[in-house]
């Protein structure tokens, strides 16, 4: 619970080379032994040096912007570059990283808007990924069979999990599912043996056939005040998903109607203002109360001049 103190009466408005006689090269032809080792000492330097971002990749160009058509670096932590020879990287395609066993970690830039059929699938060692919210698509089994996969995080634009999108990932135990998905493909989450929960942000998605097959200790949760769900969702229990409330308060300012400012709550229970003179002996009287819609509302106070000082608390119901 946090309070907030407004006094209205306070408030104003070529480099030369030489041998060890010092004798200098002519023509490139006496060099001496010095000279020799920062020659060595430079083509090693020039081994030890990362090869370019674009080296790592094959890709084709389109419209002024690359899509990634093949991975062919050695693997490891991966992060693919937000642009190649200037250009925005904008698609992972069909198959770029099939088979790459080799791949622990990628980092994908928040440039990229699809990710292809079969991109990594069967990426074996590949633990966790992160979409931004550019990723507007994602496609049939991207990454199906990554066995090893154990944390995911989705943006808040995708809007389909298409078919066996996380099909035989079986490290992987909880996801977050974002309100902006409206259907998910059939056998999209087939074969997640070690699912113990999917967490969803909005309403209840349409459904394929067998989504959660084999997940057999999955819960579905989701949050009150969202609709469409029932007692089983996907043949798995449904539960709701309670989070902690967080409530902060910006945008203090002094409007035309008062003096007021901003709520923002991650909950979808209501929540109130309230407003006392004195914190001596406080008595708090509720002002206000509003179920934050899109996340947050304004409160204004129009009769805060009324009093020598004013203060504000913000709480759930």
């Amino acid at each position: 619970m946090n309070w907030y103190h407004v006094n209205p009466r306070s408030i104003d408005r070529s480099i030369a080379m030489a041998d060890k006689n010092n004798h200098p090269a002519i023509n490139g032809q006496k060099q001496s032994k010095v000279g020799y080792l920062v020659s060595i000492m430079g083509l090693l330097l020039w081994l030890l040096l990362p090869a370019p971002a674009q080296a790592q990749y094959n890709y084709t160009t389109n419209k002024g912007a690359i899509t990634i058509t093949k991975y062919t670096g050695t693997g490891g932590a991966v992060t693919i570059p937000g642009t190649i020879n200037g250009l925005p990287v904008t698609s992972i395609g069909n198959y770029a990283f099939w088979g790459c066993t080799s791949l622990t970690r990628i980092t994908i830039p928040n440039s990229v808007i699809s990710i292809g059929n079969w991109a990594f699938y069967e990426c074996t060692y590949l633990t966790s990924i992160t979409l931004f919210n550019s990723v507007t698509s994602i496609g049939s089994s991207a990454f199906s069979d990554c066995r090893s996969l154990a944390s995911v995080t989705l943006g808040n634009r995708v809007t389909n999990i298409a078919y066996g999108t996380f099909s035989g990932c079986t490290s992987l135990t909880r996801i977050t599912i974002p309100n902006s998905v409206t259907s998910i493909g059939g056998n999209a989450f087939e074969g997640c043996i070690s699912l113990q929960g999917i967490y969803f942000k909005g309403d209840a998605p349409s459904l394929g056939g067998a989504v959660f097959g084999g997940g057999y200790n999955a819960t579905v949760f989701y949050l009150a005040g969202t609709k469409g769900w029932t007692p089983t969702f996907g043949g798995r229990p449904t539960a709701v998903w309670s989070l902690p409330m967080e409530i902060s308060v910006t945008q203090f300012a002094i409007q035309t109607n008062g003096f007021g400012f901003k709520v923002t709550s991650t909950s979808t229970q209501p929540v109130v203002v309230d407003g006392c003179a004195s914190l001596a002996n406080p008595i708090w009287i509720p002002l206000r109360t509003n179920t934050p819609s899109g996340g947050s509302f304004i409160f204004n106070d129009p009769q805060w001049t009324d009093y020598s000082g004013r203060f504000y608390r913000v709480r759930s119901q």
